[in-house]
């Protein structure tokens, strides 16, 4: 089980939950918890027996934005350390240009949260702004607790939106409330949150991870993995797509490619003899050989 400083990382019942876990700063972001985040997501990709993941908070926080700790200079790149920098420009392939350390941390989690290949479900616990709240965006499934309180504060700061937010929340919430949030950066209570669109459901504290764990569960153990992933990429790649024919070629390759595997026989034979399935294929072995389609330069 790999230890982190600002991450917890634990695996229940195919389910890995990772908690944040800078309480004293109200989970903070820094640029180490950004390095630990993309490795925990590259290590819980690679595990075949995680099948979802819950991100939470510990503490009354989920997470209280870029940590402020330097003041004044926080989000000025030019007085950042030199390992702050490195961090950044080490990342070939999340980042490939000489200004690779120019990149922002929360974007860098956003786009690994993007390709991620398993359902991520945030269960915000509490406080959550800034890129507290925007590394919420390219998860799956985002559940709140009853405290929580969301903030797109970029403006108040002086700055905007990052972790690729004007990309994902657009699509979210729509591009009125969004820019209404952004453009306020007030911090609102969790019932906006809800009536917005942008949580898929409120729970008492005490309630929020068992809910986030029922939804985990439910997909763990009653779906092959291999079209959860599909599913996954699917989904969020069809809404840059520019016409539902994109979505038709998609869908054709998948059904004869996954149609002729053990999974689709499994999932018809226990669902007529009246069983839970019992799914075999692997994301580490098993992915059709069209996977990932969105890199081909030409789909015909």
């Amino acid at each position: 089980m790999p230890e982190f400083e600002t991450l917890r990382y634990e695996i229940e019942d195919q389910v890995l939950t990772l908690t944040m876990n800078r309480p004293e700063r109200l989970n903070a972001f820094n640029s180490r918890m950004q390095g630990e985040f993309l490795e925990a997501l590259d290590q819980a990709d690679a595990d075949d027996q995680i099948r979802a993941v819950i991100v939470t908070g510990e503490g009354r926080g989920f997470c209280a934005g870029a940590d402020l700790g330097k003041g004044a200079e926080t989000f000025d790149y030019d007085n950042q350390t030199e390992e702050a920098k490195a961090d950044r420009a080490s990342n070939e392939g999340r980042q490939g240009n000489s200004n690779a350390w120019l990149r922002d941390g929360g974007g860098l989690l956003s786009l690994r949260i993007y390709e991620f290949n398993k359902p991520i479900i945030a269960a915000i616990n509490g406080p959550a702004v800034g890129v507290g709240v925007t590394m919420t965006l390219p998860m799956d499934i985002r559940i709140a607790s009853t405290k929580a309180r969301i903030g797109f504060v970029f403006s108040r700061r002086g700055i905007v939106p990052e972790a690729c937010s004007s990309y994902f929340l657009p699509r979210i919430v729509g591009v009125s409330k969004a820019l209404e949030w952004a453009y306020s950066g007030r911090v609102f209570d969790a019932d906006e949150a809800l009536q917005g669109g942008l949580v898929r459901s409120l729970h008492e504290p005490e309630d929020l991870l068992p809910s986030a764990r029922s939804i985990a569960s439910e997909i763990a153990e009653n779906t092959s993995a291999i079209s959860v992933t599909m599913i996954r990429h699917m989904m969020w790649r069809m809404l840059g797509a520019d016409h539902p024919m994109e979505a038709h070629k998609v869908d054709s390759r998948g059904i004869f490619h996954l149609g002729r595997e053990a999974d689709a026989r499994e999932g018809v034979v226990s669902f007529l003899e009246k069983r839970p399935p019992n799914f075999t294929l692997k994301l580490s072995e098993d992915l059709p050989e069209f996977f990932p389609w969105w890199e081909e330069r030409h789909f015909e």
